[in-house]
């Protein structure tokens, strides 16, 4: 049910502010093609650090779009579990129950 407020929250803010929503979306492709990093580690980059604010929307997010750029479920779930004496065990876990989210579906 969370998953799907997120994506309604989403669609709302691009229909009442497109013009900040294009913003946003241009600053995420200035990043991604900002440097040597491929598609793939960029997001599972990104992935860790929505791990680390605890995120659940932005690991679905990350996790999907991880896949999307040729990432493995097993590649996600290691990005995941390598944050542990970074970010703690609870921390983790708790991602990688947002990712499986994900990957369960594909």
């Amino acid at each position: 049910m969370g998953k799907k407020r997120e994506h309604n929250t989403y669609r709302q803010l691009k229909k009442q502010y497109p013009d900040y929503l294009a913003a946003v979306q241009a600053l995420g492709t200035a990043v991604r093609h900002a440097g040597p990093l491929d598609d793939a580690v960029v997001q599972l980059i990104q992935l860790g650090a929505a791990a680390a604010i605890r995120s659940e929307g932005a690991v679905h997010s990350h996790a999907r779009r991880a896949l999307e750029a040729g990432a493995t479920p097993e590649q996600i779930r290691h990005a995941l579990i390598a944050l542990t004496s970074t970010i703690g065990f609870p921390t983790v876990v708790a991602a990688i129950s947002w990712a499986e989210d994900v990957l369960e579906q594909g």
